[in-house]
């Protein structure tokens, strides 16, 4: 098991290039299941989720060949095989195998997902747009058996503005007779990215990015080559790392609307924005203000930066309150960063979290974003070295992380334990 070694109190310096969204590579990989010819995928992000979902695929006959940032997927001569065990059960996101096999072969048999496990994430509503789709779903010996005559086109209300149960409706529907309707729908711009590579592949699909999404079922599906988009969650927490250690840094390769919500909190904090096309430089200041903030579904503050953003409060004057309406019990990384002298406590969704001084520690992460947390506190500290274990989860979503921190001057470094 690895470790990561952070020797903080440098201001991060220099300009950092943003990769492809994890949250859109990990529908797009199953997604190309649908095609019947090769799928190219660039600006590949290079994670452990990405190489699980490679092993999947040849799995189950599929041929995949990865170089780089960019992946091609013939899956031609894929079959289908259940999937109750192995690999399926290393990442949350495997269910998306279920809309894709379902879409393609009317049946499945996928392993329960694994994955961060930070809070329970039900896949009702998942379920549910199976069987409005005219699937049969069951759970047997911890999988889910899924199965379909054939698939018809349904109205959908969505319960949860859920971005997994979106995206594998629109999976399963994309080769479903007629017309469906997702109600309610998620509008993460990772749905934008799954669609726009559906609609390359010959499927047709409107008013993604908006509550109602609309798909007209065809018949078959082309290969094509699709670039995916940078990811939002990523360079957010470069942004998060820039203020925090006081840096200057210019976070490359970003769509700036789709982090509106978390640079609008900054800059009321006092953190020096300057947003150009393609990039966002970020410029820290000695003195921040504190701020409230609330993690909503998108286009509000992502969940996914609410475990980084507490760790930036730290180093705000006053008293700031931090609210997750997505997942209630996402807070593990607070008592880590309580054990590095931050004054934090959690009140049902919220943490109150005072300015302080953090020290060096020893502390673990206990899922992807508490990780990330963890990394950014570590930079903050003026003396000592801090270790972070869990450095598996990490890996789940941060490619490059050591090399990258070590080119804006971070000293940061792997050790094995």
């Amino acid at each position: 098991m690895e470790k990561l070694m952070i020797s903080g109190g440098r201001p991060l310096q220099g300009t950092v290039t943003i990769s492809g969204a994890k949250n859109s590579a990990i529908a797009l990989i199953p997604a190309a299941i649908l095609a019947e010819s090769e799928v190219i995928l660039d600006n590949l992000p290079l994670l452990s989720d990405v190489a699980v979902y490679a092993e999947i695929l040849e799995s189950l006959g599929g041929q995949v060949s990865w170089d780089g940032h960019q992946m091609k997927i013939n899956p031609s001569e894929i079959k289908s095989i259940p999937m109750p065990n192995g690999s399926v059960k290393k990442l949350r996101a495997s269910y998306y195998m279920m809309g894709a096999m379902l879409g393609r072969f009317k049946e499945a048999v996928i392993g329960l997902p694994g994955g961060c496990n930070f809070e329970p994430r039900p896949i009702d509503q998942h379920i549910k747009g199976f069987e409005a789709l005219g699937a049969t779903v069951t759970n047997e010996h911890g999988a889910i058996h899924l199965h379909a005559k054939e698939l018809r086109g349904a109205k959908i209300y969505l319960d949860v503005s859920s971005v997994g149960a979106t995206i594998n409706i629109m999976l399963a529907a994309a080769k479903a007779k007629g017309s469906t309707i997702i109600e309610n729908a998620a509008k993460e711009p990772e749905i934008i990215d799954v669609a726009t590579l559906l609609n390359s592949m010959g499927a047709i699909i409107k008013g993604a990015g908006t509550e109602t999404i609309r798909i007209e079922g065809v018949t078959s599906m082309r290969g094509c080559r699709h670039s995916i988009i940078p990811d939002r969650i990523q360079a957010g927490t470069y942004m998060i790392a820039a203020a925090a250690t006081r840096g200057d840094v210019v976070i490359d390769n970003v769509i700036p609307k789709h982090l509106e919500a978390l640079t609008a909190k900054m800059i009321e904090m006092g953190v020096g924005i300057e947003e150009r096309d393609e990039s966002i430089r970020v410029i820290g200041k000695d003195r921040y203000e504190h701020v409230d903030v609330k993690a909503l579904v998108y286009p509000g503050f992502p969940t996914d930066l609410q475990s980084p953003m507490t760790s930036l409060l730290t180093q705000a004057d006053g008293v700031s309150v931090l609210s997750d309406f997505i997942y209630s019990s996402r807070f593990k990384h607070v008592p880590e960063l309580v054990r590095m002298g931050a004054k934090i406590r959690v009140e049902g969704r919220s943490a109150i979290v005072e300015g302080s001084k953090l020290n060096a520690a020893k502390v673990k992460a206990a899922d992807l974003r508490a990780g990330a947390a963890l990394v950014i506190a570590g930079l903050t500290v003026q003396e000592g070295v801090t270790e972070v274990t869990g450095v598996e989860f990490i890996d789940r979503g941060y490619d490059h992380l050591v090399t990258n921190l070590r080119m804006l001057g971070a000293d940061v470094w792997r050790e094995t334990e």
